[in-house]
């Protein structure tokens, strides 16, 4: 069975290919070496393959379960080449390789039901609790519209104070924009499909704070083009008990204290709460911010005649999660940043179990 799924795949890289096919071969036990963009731990190449369609810029990867000659495992590398197909295939045991699925209408929000046994997600907690089995252990993640994925120690777990323990754990499931800058005759916006939460009926009341710090409890800081942009951030994160916006270094300021809330007056910042069980509204997302550029994270480019069409691109776009209009050029580049669930590290633990919501399986 291995030799023949290794012909179909190099019968299906033999063959007349562009990047613009739906190409869905694994080639077992081969390496596509060089033209890497980034590593990412993954546990297995079903979700390997999957970030490398969600990244802006990935046409192939090699994913590495067991490298048989060193230690390195669950190791994910994401390649583009301008060809979209790689320069080189080397033999290699214990590597897959394969193709993003961009061109195949893959849904977005992709069902990852595998429970990984002897397999630990470390990092990314945020909140712990004592569970019957790997099985309940996941429902909670489910329930629960923070957690992305989950870890278990099982009854015969060695550190027996934490058996039967859950850890659920928090990976950015909304568009994130790397770069923010501004720009003269650049026009910047998100797509209208970028952020429905699909989990409340109920429409939220946003309460912002304008001309108001909340100064210190920093956890985090990320690019926020708005305040509204920056609650929506704040409102998907666990952790985040309020924020702070600063309308001159686009700097949304994540911030935890679940104890008080300390204000102070300020020209440049607007802060705000998070929502946590209602469906934020999405006119956030139709604002077009004229003189501001969203840097990176292209998918590609296309003519357009004006920002209001390149938004339509985007919205029409399933990958497409914002954008960026250049009018000089008459060019609209379509952008989007990885937003599956992603484990910061996957690595082998004795009698661990470890898995992904299934809020995407129904």
């Amino acid at each position: 069975m291995v030799t023949r799924l290794i012909l179909v795949g190099l019968l299906s890289l033999c063959s007349p290919s562009s990047s613009q096919e739906c190409n869905r071969a694994l080639v077992e036990n081969m390496d596509f070496p060089g033209s890497d963009i980034i590593s990412l731990y993954s546990p297995d190449v079903k979700h390997c393959q999957l970030l490398c369609t969600q990244h802006p810029s990935c046409s192939f990867f090699t994913f590495v379960c067991d490298w048989t000659t060193d230690a390195w495992h669950f190791y994910c590398y994401l390649k583009s080449t301008p060809s979209g197909q790689p320069n080189t295939q080397t033999p290699m045991q214990g590597a897959t390789s394969g193709f993003s699925l961009k061109a195949c209408n893959l849904d977005q929000k992709p069902c990852l039901s595998e429970v990984y046994q002897n397999v630990d997600f470390p990092g990314a907690d945020y909140r712990f609790l004592f569970t019957a089995d790997s099985e309940e252990c996941q429902r909670v993640c489910t329930q629960d519209p923070a957690c992305q994925f989950f870890t278990f120690a099982q009854e015969n777990f060695s550190d027996k104070k934490i058996r039967y323990k859950c850890h659920l754990k928090f990976s950015w499931n909304v568009a994130r924009t790397p770069i923010i800058v501004r720009k003269a005759g650049a026009t910047s916006g998100f797509s209208h499909k970028v952020h429905q939460t699909e989990y409340f009926d109920k429409e939220c009341q946003r309460k912002l704070f304008p001309s108001t710090d909340i100064p210190g409890n920093d956890f985090l800081s990320l690019p926020a083009v708005s305040p509204e942009h920056c609650q929506i951030l704040c409102s998907a994160h666990p952790r985040c008990t309020y924020f702070t916006h600063n309308r001159n270094s686009f700097s949304c300021y994540l911030k935890n204290n679940p104890d008080e809330m300390v204000t102070s007056a300020t020209e440049a910042g607007t802060s705000g709460l998070p929502h946590r069980s209602c469906q934020l509204d999405g006119n956030w997302a139709t604002v077009a911010h004229e003189g501001i550029d969203f840097k990176g994270s292209d998918i590609r480019d296309e003519a357009a005649d004006n920002a209001e069409a390149c938004q339509r691109k985007c919205t029409e776009d399933p990958h497409c999660q914002f954008y960026t209009y250049v009018t000089s050029w008459h060019r609209c580049f379509l952008k989007r940043v990885i937003t599956m669930p992603a484990p910061p590290k996957v690595t082998k633990v004795t009698n661990a179990s470890s898995g992904f919501s299934l809020k995407n399986c129904f």
